[in-house]
């Protein structure tokens, strides 16, 4: 019998962030000020670890161990083709917009940053104040040139492209692809698990030591796509709907696939061996369960499903997003 693991994420403080995660998403976090919790994640800057049950207090990435040992592979087939847990996971709280940045991709990162990944991420908007708005790419073509003058001059802003944000909005940024979070956009973040990002301007702030925090603008120059963002559609793909429960398509790629389920009645979601499911609950309240038992949620927990076969019912009006790999 397989279980669901109820996941304690790891918090981060970064100066930008709020209040919401603590306030409105249940979260425990010993900071006054929460930027981002690690819903997810096997990364060592920032492991989340197990709630109850046999496993409780370790770090996810201990458990999938410990399983793997007593013979359970708790990541399935699909996993087998990376060297590393493949994802991470995260909700991000932008009180203030966050850096303007741009990710690597694989053989960038391989390259350069001594053997790490590249990230390719999604971005699902759980909440947003009326008139945020956030980054996503550039409004016209720029050349290496003209986008190092901007940096440097700090006139970056005409050239970027600016897309006003609504709840349940789906982007999906690639390695390349200028972006920012901006101010008042609560978000689920899935991206490759990583950490790897460069900072191409900061807004003129300073870190907690005084000083402006550091920018990476001669490798985001070797990255990034400086041709138009011509995508203009952000709403998510409703694939089916039956029952009470409507599935939308958030994202599909080499890295993850990610649906969101909205639900006014039950639901039940089966792993074949083939992957594990990471389900993350945005919005409701109610139960996930399994031969194994069942499992109170609110609205910001996290859950780990191993790969092991087996079938759970989701019962409660919620709103949650699967991600399998």
């Amino acid at each position: 019998m397989a279980q669901a693991f109820k996941l304690i994420p790891a918090y981060k403080d970064y100066l930008w962030g709020g209040k919401k995660l603590n306030e409105e998403y249940h979260k425990t976090s010993p900071f006054d000020i929460t930027a981002e919790s690690w819903e997810l994640s096997c990364h060592p800057n920032g492991p989340s670890r197990i709630s109850g049950g046999k496993y409780d207090g370790q770090t996810l990435e201990q458990a999938i161990t410990a399983a793997k040992n007593s013979g359970e592979n708790w990541l399935g087939k699909n996993a087998e083709s990376f060297d590393q847990f493949p994802v991470l996971i995260k909700l991000i709280d932008a009180n203030n917009s966050l850096s303007i940045q741009v990710h690597p991709d694989d053989d960038y990162a391989f390259q350069h940053e001594n053997g790490s990944y590249g990230k390719t991420e999604v971005w699902y908007v759980v909440d947003a104040e009326p008139g945020a708005e956030l980054i996503y790419g550039f409004c016209r073509d720029m050349t290496k040139a003209e986008f190092r003058e901007a940096i440097v001059k700090n006139d970056l802003k005409p050239y970027l492209n600016c897309v006003p944000v609504h709840p349940g909005d789906v982007f999906f940024v690639r390695s390349g692809l200028l972006h920012a979070i901006g101010k008042g956009i609560l978000i689920c973040e899935i991206q490759q698990n990583s950490d790897t990002t460069y900072r191409v301007y900061d807004w003129g702030r300073v870190g907690a030591d005084g000083k402006p925090r550091q920018l990476h603008i001669d490798r985001a120059l070797e990255v990034s796509c400086l041709k138009k963002e011509t995508e203009t559609n952000f709403s998510p793909n409703r694939i089916s709907e039956q029952d009470g429960v409507k599935t939308f398509a958030i994202a599909d790629c080499k890295y993850f696939k990610v649906e969101k389920k909205e639900q006014t009645a039950l639901s039940h979601l089966t792993t074949d061996g083939s992957s594990f499911a990471a389900v993350t609950f945005v919005k409701g309240d109610g139960t996930i369960s399994s031969a194994d038992g069942k499992t109170a949620f609110q609205q910001g927990d996290s859950f780990f499903l191993p790969a092991t076969p087996e079938t759970y019912t989701i019962s409660g009006n919620c709103q949650f997003l699967v991600t399998t790999v």
